[in-house]
């Protein structure tokens, strides 16, 4: 018997408050997706090396490694309990309930600002290239195209915002969804970190938060089943723990906190953390740019 630690508040409601039943959709190290029966919903269980998330549930465990657990297991819940075929066996009752809360956008602006320079510098020398930052050295021409088109649309939607053109933000963020590498591509992870800043309270970009579920309605066909989950909860401002503790730190936090926040942001995945920076930063200098 295996004990959930922590897990995301819808998740668990649905577990506890409907028949839940899936099978595994994939399988990795230290994640594990269940696609749910009827609607297609991913849920993802999460070893402890992993932050809390939307619709994931952390368990008590190092990896999935050697568990024997294949796509198309069934998974279900009976007696307050997650199974999964007879190879996993979860204690649901065990986990303290989490649900991301992003900060409300400070009146003063000061650590943002001072911050700012910083983080950047620190994602320039740290960040992972590849994705939405170029590699000085592309492998390939494909990478090098593939770089350009990125740069060049997150340039327009950048753009879009700063002129406040709501007419041409779905079009443009929709343009960036499924392009780059990884599995979830580094357009999506892009999206993913200016949604999170778009939904902070009182910020200049939160007018754009009624258009973030029209683009979600429009590229669900664009992009794979894990990473088009994450842009859903992303576009209801329900990002993972470490996206929503860099938020709060680069907007009240110190230099040295802000380092720190981001170091967990940037370790996420092989480049998705770069690329998910680059879009909360993209966001946090456009409302700066429209706050004065």
């Amino acid at each position: 018997m295996i004990h959930a630690k922590s897990g995301d508040d819808y998740f668990l409601q649905q577990m506890v408050a409907t028949a839940f039943t899936g099978t595994v959709h994939s399988v990795f190290q230290h994640a594990l997706n269940i696609q749910r029966d009827g609607n297609g919903e991913i849920f993802t269980l999460a070893t402890k090396a992993m932050d809390r998330a939307p619709n994931t549930l952390v368990i008590d465990l190092d990896t999935f490694d050697h568990l024997d657990i294949h796509q198309y297991d069934r998974v279900l819940v009976r007696h307050n309990q997650l199974l999964i075929e007879e190879k996993l066996q979860i204690a649901i009752h065990t986990a303290t309930r989490w649900q991301c809360q992003l900060p409300i956008y400070p009146l003063n602006r000061t650590s943002l600002r001072m911050n700012m320079s910083s983080v950047k510098q620190f994602i320039d020398l740290q960040g992972k290239g590849g994705g939405i930052k170029r590699n000085d050295s592309p492998v390939s021409e494909f990478e090098a195209e593939t770089s350009r088109l990125l740069q060049q649309r997150t340039t327009l939607l950048y753009e879009e915002i700063l002129n406040q053109r709501l007419d041409r933000f779905q079009a443009y963020a929709a343009d960036l969804v499924g392009l780059g590498p990884g599995l979830t591509p580094s357009g999506d992870d892009f999206i993913v970190g200016l949604f999170a800043v778009i939904h902070i309270e009182n910020s200049p970009c939160s007018i754009y938060k009624p258009l973030c579920e029209s683009v979600i309605k429009m590229i669900q066909p664009l992009t794979n089943e894990i990473s088009y989950t994450t842009l859903k909860e992303a576009a209801y401002g329900q990002v993972r723990e470490s996206i929503c503790s860099f938020i709060h730190a680069i907007l009240y936090g110190t230099e040295a906190e802000s380092i720190e926040a981001l170091r967990k942001v940037l370790a996420i995945g092989s480049s998705s953390g770069t690329d998910i920076a680059l879009g909360l930063i993209s966001g946090l200098e456009a409302n700066i740019k429209l706050g004065g």
